[in-house]
């Protein structure tokens, strides 16, 4: 789990029956994540963080409700990240109710600049308990959690004030770091704060961007890119939106921005996202077969690119080629099921099934059975429209 101590002692829309679905692209993805790494402070963190890597969360409210009931978590570090865990898995099982409760027994002070802030979240509170280690014992992914978990219950509003008041103060933290300090780890303590700005404003831009809101999205991401002038990914993003604002050519000269960025050191994850750019170009133009040549590339360097072959699979269907859009589709699952198996996916083959053949809800019955047996715990089985 990733704590936020500030000095040494601490551990960080699916488409109708007309199937016109957008083109995934990394900005759609959620920015909520499984808790990262920990520290040896944890009572069997480790497992923890397997099973929810795995998408077993009903597994990971089973040993989290194991250890309250057994007094097996001894120390004020150890409830927190248990109870981080646990809010997470509510909120996968979409149970977002019931995540609120979690996070609200701690009792934050929603209109603080820090809603933690709370002496007893301070390792330097417990000095009997954890000598020599100061700063906040609270994970930074709990926080990230709170100022998301509104918007799943219908108050997008606050979400958004929460996210900005939790960059501000992560901002806050950086600040701090750049003056002159003697801490053998304040580098770092200030690599750590960096990344998590950038984890707030990815969260940020994501939400902006599926809310259409492009031009917010665009302020954001060009800061960040006052830092990272040269980050394929973030380059990439930039494009997107300027695809979404009807600005071609700079969207064509940015793509261009990262091809120049190639060199020997680049691997396939490299050449794949240049591929599914170029590719992008080209639906935009609605050249649908240059644009499945790019993906058939993409996915011939990584048969796991799930991406490349969704698109590829929209580019066959918009060519009339349905047959072979679904035949592409249900090989990937039989390939990458641990991949492919996504909502994004199974809505679009979903789609397919309803243009293809009269029959389709036995069809899709067979595939939710089939989803039911390989899906992690949080997938949405809604998707199949049965």
């Amino acid at each position: 789990m990733d704590q936020e101590p500030d000095a040494s002692g601490g551990g960080e829309a699916p488409p109708a029956t007309q199937p016109t679905p957008a083109v995934s692209d990394p900005l759609l993805s959620p920015a909520a994540s499984a808790p990262s790494p920990s520290d040896d402070l944890c009572y069997e963190v480790d497992s923890l963080h397997d099973l929810a890597a795995r998408g077993q969360w009903r597994s990971v409210l089973d040993k989290v409700a194991r250890a309250r009931s057994l007094s097996l978590l001894s120390r004020p570090h150890d409830h927190l990240v248990y109870l981080t865990f646990s809010a997470l898995a509510l909120l996968k099982l979409r149970r977002p109710a019931d995540a609120l409760a979690e996070l609200d027994s701690l009792q934050p002070l929603p209109t603080s600049p820090d809603p933690f802030g709370s002496p007893r979240f301070l390792f330097e509170s417990y000095p009997h308990l954890y000598p020599g280690r100061q700063g906040s014992m609270l994970p930074f992914s709990l926080r990230l959690l709170y100022a998301s978990l509104p918007q799943s219950l219908g108050d997008r509003p606050e979400t958004l004030d929460r996210l900005y008041s939790l960059l501000d103060f992560v901002r806050s933290k950086n600040r701090g770091h750049q003056r002159p300090s003697e801490e053998k780890d304040s580098s770092f303590a200030a690599d750590r704060w960096r990344r998590r700005e950038v984890l707030v404003m990815s969260s940020l831009i994501c939400n902006h961007f599926c809310h259409r809101e492009f031009d917010v999205a665009l302020v954001l991401i060009c800061d960040l890119l006052v830092r990272s002038p040269s980050d394929p990914v973030l380059l990439s993003r930039l494009a997107y939106i300027q695809l979404q604002i009807g600005d071609l050519d700079g969207a064509n000269a940015t793509f261009a921005k990262v091809e120049g960025l190639r060199s020997e050191e680049m691997g396939v994850e490299f050449e794949n996202l240049v591929g599914r750019n170029r590719a992008l170009g080209f639906l935009v133009a609605k050249d649908f077969a240059s644009a499945a040549r790019e993906y058939d590339e993409c996915i011939e360097r990584d048969p796991g690119d799930v991406v490349a072959v969704n698109n590829k699979a929209l580019c066959l269907m918009y060519s009339r080629d349905l047959s072979d859009a679904i035949k592409l589709l249900e090989g990937a699952l039989e390939r990458v099921p641990t991949a492919a198996v996504n909502e994004t996916v199974i809505v679009n083959l979903c789609s397919m099934y309803e243009l293809a053949y009269v029959n389709n809800g036995e069809i899709k019955k067979s595939l939710s059975n089939w989803i039911a047996r390989v899906a992690p715990d949080d997938f949405d089985p809604s998707c199949t429209r049965i």
